[in-house]
């Protein structure tokens, strides 16, 4: 028998979240609905969640302070953002803090089963792919969210750490943009594909630590990391 996932919904319109709650249960995850986040996290810490659903503005304590103190008590449990909110500063806050998706209000109950289900099917895959890979001198440990040289540690975003997994995956062939936006971003729409810009223009900056790496642009298709051999 399939485990039952537990699902945190911090929603505090009552009468959406009554909605959602009964939507979740109907399909066969147990929810707990709290009203406002500080509720939500003590919730978090007395029971074993697999995905956790937080709206952004919340009384107490808002979505985004909930989301981090969540990721201090567990890195990887799914985190999707539900906001009345459209701007693209707070989105980009949202994936900062390790949020795996965001969904703007108003959205249809199946569109965020999908999305809940894509979200965990990744979870899952990632329990059998690699997660230490060797960049040159460098070595980044996914689980850990770390990438590391002899002089320096770089604490990475979520983020962060699934757009440089896939390039890991992927070392020396070029990474098609629309490739990565589907499989982290869920889509390859404009604001996601600026987004995805942003976070190269930080991988690159910490791979620079060894001079034989390059995150080069391949121009209208995508990324490449490469590993240049030194001469003697």
């Amino acid at each position: 028998m399939e485990n039952i996932i537990k699902v945190l919904l911090a929603e505090d319109d009552k009468n959406l979240g009554t909605i959602l709650k009964a939507y979740l249960e109907a399909k066969g995850y147990e929810t707990e609905l709290c009203t406002d986040g500080r509720e939500a996290l003590e919730k978090f810490k007395r029971a074993d969640f697999g995905f956790c659903i937080l709206d952004i503005m919340m009384p107490v304590m808002d979505g985004f302070t909930l989301a981090t103190e969540i990721r201090k008590l567990d890195r990887k449990v799914p985190l999707l953002f539900l906001t009345a909110k459209s701007m693209q500063e707070d989105k980009l806050h949202g994936f900062e803090l390790g949020a795996d998706d965001y969904l703007t209000k108003p959205f249809s109950m199946e569109e965020l089963l999908m999305r809940m289900k894509a979200i965990m099917r990744r979870s899952a895959d990632d329990r059998v792919k690699p997660t230490v890979f060797t960049i040159g001198s460098l070595v980044f440990d996914y689980n850990r969210q770390l990438l590391t040289s002899e002089k320096e540690e770089h604490k990475l975003t979520s983020k962060e750490a699934e757009l440089l997994r896939l390039l890991c995956e992927n070392m020396n062939r070029v990474l098609d943009r629309s490739v990565a936006l589907n499989k982290i971003w869920f889509d390859d729409s404009y604001f996601n594909a600026r987004s995805m810009d942003v976070y190269i223009t930080k991988l690159r900056k910490y791979l620079k630590s060894d001079e034989h790496v390059e995150l080069m642009n391949v121009h209208g298709i995508g990324f490449k990391l490469v590993i240049n051999e030194g001469t003697n």
